[in-house]
């Protein structure tokens, strides 16, 4: 989803929850929407701060958990428990994780055959599958 997509449609969410716009929040808003992958906290803030836009760590992990709250973003946890955010599209479509246990990097990616094998497994087992997460450990092509 193009950030600007996703911005409007946290804003209107948030609008309607009775949460008004703040200089912090849209920044945060901001930069999470324009990333292709999950963003660590201390991420968000030196991308904020290399941007001359300094904001408070405290600052950001509130908004990260209203976005969470509201289902606007989803909480990733990797290795060691550290926690990555990403915007999640009120169309469904995600992607998935393979974090590299050498040097933390995190690889999203797409699988069509995996998604279908879950709709299949969900059948099989007479379960509805609202959301599910899904995150590799292994080594990324650098460290392989």
């Amino acid at each position: 989803m193009a950030s600007l997509e996703w911005s409007r449609y946290v804003y209107s969410v948030l609008a309607a929850a009775g949460l008004n716009r703040g200089g912090a929040r849209e920044r945060i808003i901001d930069v999470l929407g324009a990333q292709e992958c999950a963003l660590s906290a201390i991420e968000i803030e030196n991308e904020l701060r290399a941007q001359g836009k300094p904001t408070a760590r405290a600052s950001i992990y509130r908004v990260l958990d209203l976005l969470v709250e509201h289902g606007l973003a989803e909480r990733v946890v990797v290795d060691g428990g550290q926690a990555r955010f990403e915007p999640l599209e009120p169309s469904g479509h995600h992607h998935h994780h393979l974090v590299c246990g050498h040097c933390g990097r995190l690889v999203a990616f797409n699988d069509p055959g995996l998604e279908r094998a879950i709709d299949k497994l969900s059948d099989r087992l007479g379960v509805k599958v609202d959301s599910h997460d899904v995150l590799l450990r292994g080594a990324c092509e650098s460290c392989g």
